[in-house]
């Protein structure tokens, strides 16, 4: 029996809705992380005006369950897409790659340092991205680029850290993580399913493995995602009385 005073991942009633940031970067692991964590929420910002940008940190090449695929291949095609994704959500090609191989991502010392220069760069006033903390997370590209992304904000914010880029420090102002544990914060997308669902189906060479849809021209298969996503963000918004939502954990005062 479910408990009538539950708000399903949610610990606490949560925040809504952000001001509108004049800038944005979501830094995912792979291509199309982004776009399933928070790509409603950087189409309703772009609309309103945010510079939109995009760090992805590993090449994808391991993203298919073809074993004759050729990687050199799947990684163009892959860089391909998530470019025409971001383009979908409203942005115009800013899009970073670490170009770290897939499944073999680290948070090491090195690769922070590329993230912290890049945050220094771009200088956004909210950083998006995976929560680190998730438990029982499999992925350890994902764990690790939320690593990188935290590890990389504390040392993007401080003087004396990588002097070398020969770049000003920059504090974002808010951090938001999706696929969260203990979600605290809900960003309403109505209106703009529809874009991250066209920007989630850019990522062609995802169809299969991620998006269980078998070929391209599967309408039936298409459908049925989308309803599934629809799904989710009804979910997440319903219980607290607001239409469709992505759900994050929401740090300030970094």
């Amino acid at each position: 029996m479910s408990d009538p005073n539950s708000h399903g991942p949610f610990l606490t009633i949560p925040t809504v809705d952000v001001d509108v940031p004049q800038s944005a970067l979501a830094i995912g692991a792979h291509p199309d992380d982004i776009e399933f964590g928070c790509g409603a929420t950087l189409a309703k910002w772009a609309a309103a005006g945010c510079r939109i940008h995009h760090f992805v940190c590993t090449d994808g090449s391991k993203g298919t369950w073809d074993p004759a695929q050729d990687r050199d291949e799947l990684v163009a095609r892959r860089r391909d897409e998530q470019i025409e994704a971001s383009r979908i959500l409203g942005g115009d090609g800013r899009v970073a790659f670490g170009g770290w191989v897939d499944g073999e991502l680290l948070s090491s010392l090195e690769q922070r340092s590329v993230v912290a220069r890049h945050i220094r760069t771009v200088r956004p006033q909210v950083v998006l991205g995976h929560d680190p903390w998730k438990r029982y997370r499999l992925h350890p590209d994902h764990r690790n680029a939320g690593f990188l992304l935290t590890d990389g904000i504390v040392a993007a914010r401080d003087p004396h850290f990588f002097p070398e880029h020969g770049l000003a420090p920059h504090r974002p102002d808010r951090l938001l993580l999706w696929e969260a544990d203990a979600p605290d914060h809900l960003e309403t997308i109505a209106g703009f399913e529809d874009v991250k669902l066209q920007a989630l189906l850019a990522h062609r060479s995802q169809f299969r493995s991620t998006m269980r849809i078998d070929r391209l021209d599967d309408d039936e298969a298409t459908a049925a995602f989308a309803r599934r996503m629809h799904s989710r963000h009804e979910e997440l918004g319903s219980g607290f009385g607001y239409g469709p939502a992505e759900a994050f954990k929401l740090i300030d005062g970094l």
